[in-house]
């Protein structure tokens, strides 16, 4: 366990029981999957030892049945062993695939919890590979590793206890031995072979896909830099990488199945001899000796399944871990659901210090803001203005000081009256690939046609669209491709506007536009102050014409204010 802890992954019979939980209530379809899957092989071995018994009955052995019944028998079972297929199979997904929904439920609900903190820091590439090849690649685990195990187990104990009663015990033990070896100590040696190479394809994986989401995000840029040979460069270095580990995890998939099927022939092979040498010694007959090897023969499936698992396990695992870390991490702020209610009058921080990731960002900050003004940040690249904005929302937890609302500390007041009355606009307003409508009723999916008017009025962005074929029916394209830098950053002031909050935090809202548009920001921004609090960051001097005070911030503190 030490060595798990220190290498920061769980054993994997530790995420093994872990995902076993994930099922609850559907813990009877996989009973369903075993049941079907275990009488399934018993049917489909049932062809063959039929057939055995009828050569027995040939031989002399006493048989109860006819020749006509033991050909109905083994009729009977080739048509069972094919329905108790599809009863196995639509099992093992029906499950699988309501768990993976299940799965991405239980992810998007612990990501609504850790962020926006968890955005600021993860590579939203990586998530997006949980969210879907990780996810993916359980569906193997559910599908094509549960059942199998039991089905295996239970499958042996079967053939076992038939070759010992009706043929002999040591048949029963030579049979025993091959289970153990190819059900448990093959895999076992495998899945210390295979985990590292797994684990290093998932990991190459997850790193490319995130890379080459970036890059196609990005590519205006990259070719607006001319960085196109350097980032195909890096894709393709990247590329091959992948290809190497999936070469060496191929690989060594490859050479445990070879060992495993040549295991497999090696307990045939003595399966038969010892039942030769069992027959010439007289400790058994020649039919129970052809029915019990025979027996013998077919039992393998089940556990060859088993020997199988761990090339796909590691993968599983990996993907697994991967999951259970991300719906185990503790949220970088618990929501406040039993604090106190928020009517904005006055915002007041003192002494607020914030580090992030051991480096200090914040100084001990102090500043005071009320509704009817705009108080205006500046200070470089770096200095802790966005920062000291999301610590207003309690996106992180501060490490020292206050921030007081009407007196209140921001970590005693319920989370959703905090974001009932603050609203942050960021310099990269995300639209959503929908309508104009659509993107703007997120911040009030009950607002009339009326109120989004008059929140596009106020951002001077009404006229814009009614100009448009569809008006507010207009989609707006992938990231908002259809609008131009000033527009989408008016539809997110139309958005805040919507929202009607007390107290509009404003990130740069001016440094993607031209001065035209910047003008007619500032505008719409300078009419709304009488009855709102506007705090606005910019590293613009002309942005700051509208502020009623600047505060300059430096090095994590407030220097100066005019």
């Amino acid at each position: 366990m030490a060595e798990s802890k220190k290498s920061g992954r769980r054993p994997g019979a530790v995420i093994m029981a872990r995902l076993i939980v994930l099922v609850g209530s559907l813990a009877w379809v996989i009973v369903l999957a075993v049941a079907g899957g275990v009488l399934g092989f018993l049917c489909a071995m049932g062809v063959t030892v039929f057939g055995a018994v009828g050569i027995a009955k040939l031989l002399g052995e006493a048989v109860a049945l006819s020749y006509g019944q033991i050909m109905a028998c083994a009729l009977l079972c080739g048509v069972l062993r094919g329905v108790l297929r599809l009863w196995e199979q639509y099992s093992n997904h029906y499950i699988a695939f309501k768990l993976l929904a299940v799965i991405r439920d239980k992810i998007f609900r612990a990501l609504r919890v850790l962020c926006p903190a968890k955005l600021e820091s993860k590579q939203k590439g990586a998530i997006i590979a949980m969210l879907t090849a990780d996810i993916e690649t359980l569906e193997v685990f559910y599908a094509h590793t549960i059942s199998p195990i039991c089905i295996a187990v239970l499958v042996s104990l079967a053939v076992l206890l038939f070759v010992g009663i009706y043929a002999s015990w040591y048949l029963a033990l030579v049979a025993l031995a091959g289970f153990l070896v190819i059900g448990i100590l093959l895999p076992l040696i495998s899945s210390g072979t295979l985990r590292p190479s797994g684990v290093a394809y998932r990991r190459e994986f997850a790193s490319f896909n995130g890379y080459f989401l970036d890059s196609v995000k990005g590519v205006k840029e990259i070719v607006l830099n001319n960085a196109g040979p350097a980032r195909a460069a890096e894709t393709d270095r990247r590329s091959e990488a992948l290809q190497k580990q999936t070469s060496l995890s191929r690989h060594a998939s490859s050479l445990a199945a070879g060992v495993t099927e040549l295991c497999v022939s090696l307990f045939i092979l003595l399966a038969l001899l010892s039942g030769v040498g069992l027959y010439l010694s007289g400790q058994l007959s020649l039919g129970r000796m052809i029915v019990g090897v025979v027996a013998i023969f077919g039992s393998f499936g089940p556990v060859i399944a088993i020997s199988a698992l761990p090339s796909n396990l590691t993968q599983t695992f990996a993907s697994g871990d991967r999951v259970l870390d991300l719906l185990e991490e503790p949220p970088a702020v618990t929501p406040v659901t039993e604090g106190e209610e928020l009517r904005f009058q006055r915002l007041d921080v003192h002494g607020l210090a914030f580090a992030y990731e051991d480096q200090p960002v914040l100084r001990g900050v102090s500043l005071t803001a009320r509704k009817g003004e705009i108080v205006g940040l500046v200070g470089p690249s770096g200095c802790g203005k966005s920062t000291l904005l999301k610590l207003l929302l309690r996106f992180w937890e501060k490490d020292a000081g206050h921030i007081l609302y009407n007196g209140t500390d921001v970590d005693r007041i319920n989370t959703r009256s905090l974001l009932d009355n603050v609203t942050l606009v960021s310099q990269s307003t995300y639209l959503f690939d929908e309508t104009i409508e659509d993107n703007l009723r997120m911040a009030k999916p009950d607002a009339t046609q009326q109120e989004l008017e008059e929140a596009c009025r106020k951002a001077s962005i009404h006229d814009f669209i009614l100009s448009l074929p569809q008006g507010y029916q207009t989609r707006v394209g992938a990231l908002g491709e259809n609008l131009s830098a000033g527009e989408r950053q008016r539809l997110g002031l139309a958005r805040a506007f919507l929202h009607d909050s007390p107290v509009i935090l404003l990130d740069e809202p001016t440094s993607n536009v031209d001065s035209i548009n910047e003008g007619i920001i500032l505008r719409a921004i300078a009419r709304q102050k009488r009855d709102k609090c506007i705090l606005l960051v910019s590293h613009r001097p002309s942005t700051m014409a509208i502020a009623d005070r600047v505060c300059a911030i430096r090095d994590g503190q407030i220097q100066q204010e005019r």
